[in-house]
């Protein structure tokens, strides 16, 4: 497949002339030099932003990496045969951008594999297109995975795009029962917590090692979109890995700007792939106690589509999640195969409050706090 590679095209590229490729060092937020990586060395960081029909808000999100103070990074762009011209409106990039452009649409997942397989950074820092960072957005994460290297997963401040006053999201959360949400979603800003432990980071903004990653089989290529982050937050943890919040680590976040987060495509993979993440993830010990309460919640998402008209989208997504539960159940035995940790401690990272999965309330513990969630 056709690659393309900004700054070393002799000025034939669409961007010539508004790429900076001299390797100087960049001062940082905290007045340290991160020297900018010659095109010819490993990064620490590979940032992977895929699109799909990202109009102007691809072209933002390029711009917020290109002024990065953190300059120890190279940026996959994985293109799902986009057709709206959004790779030709890009105006601003950093020197180490990689286009990768598909010829059919991978999905969210493949692509998001795709870009991991291909990057050289011990760090994998995702990044959705219809989000900005905020220039030390990587400088912060880089910070907050060396003071604390045992939290590997690292999860970003979001906040509404078109809403400075709104939180988008303060990492990723899991009910007990079988169902996830981003903490703090449609929240005052006012209310973003400090750093702490979360579940899971929202993958619109999330830093990974990329090896641990990968040998965990990355993004489940399934799912095609929706939940694919919460059930890889899920098998890491399950391998011993534990996630971080980190509020210095800014991004707007548009939420869904391609998508629409109401529209039956995500409907139908969001109740889907939720499903498959709570059979294929939840320990045994817990998942024979977590059925119950599973179908009181699948029976009251079923009664609220009635009432928001999305019935038909999520009864399709049920019926699609247990159509293929030979398969994932066959998924599930390969997963707990790798847990290394006892399903007690899966248990204190979870929250057992159904009332704080309606409220989408922020779940960010202090570090060291390992007690039960409500």
């Amino acid at each position: 497949m056709a690659r393309r590679r900004f700054g070393l095209r002799g000025g034939r590229g669409p961007f010539a002339g508004d790429l900076d490729t001299d390797e100087i060092g960049v001062t940082d937020t905290a007045g340290q030099t991160s020297p900018e990586t010659p095109l010819d060395a490993a990064p620490a960081v590979t940032v992977v932003v895929v699109n799909y029909n990202g109009g102007d808000y691809l072209r933002g999100c390029i711009a917020s990496l290109a002024a990065q103070s953190f300059r120890d990074f190279e940026v996959i762009l994985v293109d799902n045969a986009s057709t709206d011209g959004s790779l030709e409106r890009i105006a601003e990039a950093p020197p180490n951008l990689r286009i990768e452009p598909q010829t059919t649409n991978l999905g969210f997942a493949a692509a998001n594999n795709l870009g991991a397989r291909l990057g050289r950074g011990r760090w994998l820092a995702l990044l959705n297109p219809d989000a900005e960072a905020a220039p030390d957005w990587l400088a912060e994460l880089m910070r907050a995975v060396e003071r604390r290297p045992d939290f590997r997963m690292a999860a970003s401040l979001q906040i509404a795009m078109h809403d400075g006053n709104i939180l988008d999201g303060a990492g990723d959360c899991y009910l007990g029962w079988g169902y996830a949400w981003r903490g703090g979603f449609g929240h005052p800003v006012s209310e973003a917590p400090g750093e702490g432990e979360c579940f899971a980071p929202c993958g619109a903004a999330a830093l990974y090692p990329r090896e641990e990653f990968l040998a965990m089989g990355g993004f489940d290529e399934r799912y095609f979109c929706y939940h694919e982050d919460v059930d890889i937050g899920f098998r890491l943890r399950l391998a011993g890995e534990r996630c971080q919040f980190v509020p210095g680590a800014v991004v707007k976040h548009a939420g869904s700007g391609i998508t629409g987060r109401a529209s039956r495509f995500s409907v139908f993979h969001g109740v889907r792939n939720g499903v498959w993440t709570w059979v294929k993830n939840m320990p045994g010990g817990l998942l024979p106690l977590t059925v119950p309460l599973w179908m009181a919640g699948a029976g009251a998402l079923l009664v609220r589509s009635l009432v928001v008209g999305q019935f038909r989208s999520t009864l399709s997504g049920l019926f699609a999640a247990f159509g293929q539960l030979g398969a994932v159940l066959a998924d599930r035995r390969r997963v707990q195969k790798k847990r290394t940790v006892p399903p007690g401690q899966i248990a204190t990272s979870l929250v057992w409050n159904p009332f704080a999965y309606i409220g989408r309330s922020i779940q960010v513990r202090p570090f060291g706090d390992r007690s039960p969630r409500d």
